[in-house]
């Protein structure tokens, strides 16, 4: 480094330097692969490992049990992000890979509910911890690895390549499982064959550690270890003091929680939201969220180098402002174009819900202790379970729930009658009979889906986690100072993408189950969105001119 004009400046980056960063962030796209195994196979893991609970639980279920890896992430933050500090940005890259790899490549052989009872949710759980705690080490330390090896004027763009591995990682899972299911089919697919892209992650950990096995220490953190300044506390100094915690607490109020929610609705909710709701078929809906990846993850290095000369704030902020107001258009607009029939449905024959709210349940049992058996919770449940669109209309009290849908009324039952299963049956069949002659579709026509509009429709969303995640990398690295980097950014970003982002597609979908209109989830990133805009705007500064190097 040499000084020029009072700023600290770096020569070009060397051969050797854009090999170690493209060793580190291929290894982060095989962790991201990993993770998300579990929320592309979602409808599998609780036909497997939930099989003993009642439907709609299973599923909420599922999108937790995805969740509860993004919810221990900030404690592998803290674990890994100090060891990191203490001990450098190299060795910790090797134990967080080993660790995603073999609790992924596990999963793959973990019996089923039928076989083991309550005890393969658990373990699955604890499997889903473990790739948590790891994915939280990783990724502070990859974005603050690269951008300690990047010249200065050009950390935006070289860290947007990290940025690229979470979306390439999705690409790359959805990509085999599409390979797996082609291959094989649909019934060997659903009966065991969605176990292959978790146990092909053995091949991926070996890849993983041979890379890792190749980079060399950050530079940065290597001046600052051999000049003795690195820090003995990392976490006292990085959340005990308040000049670094309120800088903690800015980094994820005013830009990782609205980051997340946009990332995590463009990416997972619009897949959950295609094959739950809109009823595509899975591998449809795969190659959909594909192309609209493989069209938009350019546009992580485009804004990553935009970034460099206008600076992070203001594209981040546009983003969150852009995504807030159009998701329900845009949401609409995907039904209008993946199952037409289902939207001229719910215009023509409406469906409502006339019950007794005191009836009604928020059905969430996770564990099958609970049998949710009055008349509102039976209709819910299913027209909840079928993805449709309804109304609430509150009656009195002792009356038995209705189901209208145009002007057909349903009758229900009670649960706990004597013939309850045999009402059952016949409610079922007059169910779908109903909403057969309505028009309502039991899933959606592939020849009435219009691909290129669906395809733009996911890739404008799309573009906005682009333009939220790809300048976010560079701006948290230059918030903190080298002694504490990998703690105090990796906290902030692992709360803000481990609890709001990855809390949503479970919230959005509890919230349309409770409210029957199948985009009141939208509600939930719209207002996280708002929030971090309106913050970020007031209290957090541009950091795109920060000397990192000054920072020790």
């Amino acid at each position: 480094m040499a000084t020029v004009g009072g700023q600290l400046s770096q020569a070009p980056m060397t051969h050797e330097e854009k090999r170690v960063i493209f060793a580190s962030s291929l290894g982060t796209v095989f962790e991201w692969y990993d993770f998300y195994l579990a929320g592309s196979l979602a409808l599998y893991i609780s036909k497997s490992f939930f099989s003993g609970v009642n439907p709609t639980a299973a599923f909420i279920f599922t999108l937790l049990s995805f969740a509860a890896g993004f919810a221990v992430r900030p404690f592998g933050a803290i674990v890994f992000g100090r060891l990191g500090d203490l001990v450098g940005r190299k060795y910790t890259f090797l134990v967080t890979i080993v660790i995603m790899g073999l609790s992924t490549f596990l999963v793959g052989f973990l019996p089923g509910y039928a076989s083991l009872g309550i005890a393969s949710p658990v373990i699955f759980i604890a499997m889903r911890m473990l790739q948590g705690l790891a994915l939280g080490g990783e990724y502070g330390g990859a974005a603050t690895y690269v951008a300690e090896h990047a010249p200065a004027g050009r950390r935006g763009f070289y860290t947007a390549w990290i940025q690229t591995t979470a979306t390439l990682g999705l690409f790359l899972s959805l990509l085999v499982i599409l390979g797996v299911r082609t291959a094989m089919g649909e019934d060997a697919f659903g009966v065991w064959g969605w176990r292959i892209p978790f146990l092909a992650s053995i091949v991926l950990l070996g890849v993983s550690v041979w890379i890792r096995l190749q980079l060399n220490e950050s530079p940065v953190f290597a001046r600052i270890k051999a000049e003795g300044k690195t820090s003995k506390a990392p976490l006292t100094e990085a959340f005990g003091q308040w000049k670094n915690l309120k800088i903690v607490i800015l980094a994820l109020i005013g830009l990782t929680a609205g980051q997340a929610v946009v990332w995590y609705t463009g990416q997972f909710y619009t897949l959950f939201f295609l094959t739950q709701t809109l009823k595509v078929d899975g591998a449809t809906a795969n190659i959909l969220i594909a192309i609209a990846l493989l069209i938009g993850t350019p546009f992580f290095l485009f804004f990553g180098s935009l970034s460099d000369r206008i600076g992070r704030k203001p594209i981040i902020m546009a983003g969150l402002l852009i995504a807030a107001c159009t998701y329900f258009p845009l949401f609409k607009a995907l039904t209008h174009y993946t199952n037409p029939a289902l939207e001229a449905a719910t215009a023509k024959s409406p469906i409502v819900v006339i019950a007794n709210p005191d009836e009604c349940s928020f059905q969430f049992n996770p564990v099958g202790t609970a049998k949710f058996t009055s008349s509102c919770d039976i209709a819910k449940s299913a027209l909840s379970k079928a993805g449709l669109n309804y109304e609430n209309v509150a009656a009195p009290a002792g009356t038995l729930a209705e189901i209208k849908v145009g002007d057909t009324v349903i009758n229900t039952y009670d649960g706990k009658a004597a013939d309850a299963k045999d009402q059952g049956k016949a409610f079922d069949k007059t169910l779908a009979t109903t909403l057969k002659t309505a028009g309502y579709p039991p899933k959606a026509d592939p020849s009435q889906i219009n691909w290129p509009m669906s395809v733009v429709i996911l890739t404008i969303m799309m573009i906005y986690v682009t333009m939220v995640y790809g300048p976010i990398a560079a701006m948290l690295v230059e918030m903190f100072p080298t002694r504490i980097r990998y703690t105090s950014m990796s906290l902030p970003y692992h709360i803000g993408n481990g609890w709001f982002g990855g809390f949503l597609p479970a919230t959005a979908f509890a919230i349309v189950a409770a409210k029957g209109d199948i985009y009141s989830g939208l509600w939930y990133p719209i207002v996280v969105a708002l929030i971090t805009l309106v913050i970020g705007m007031l209290f957090v500064k541009e950091t795109k001119d920060s000397d990192i190097y000054a920072k020790d």
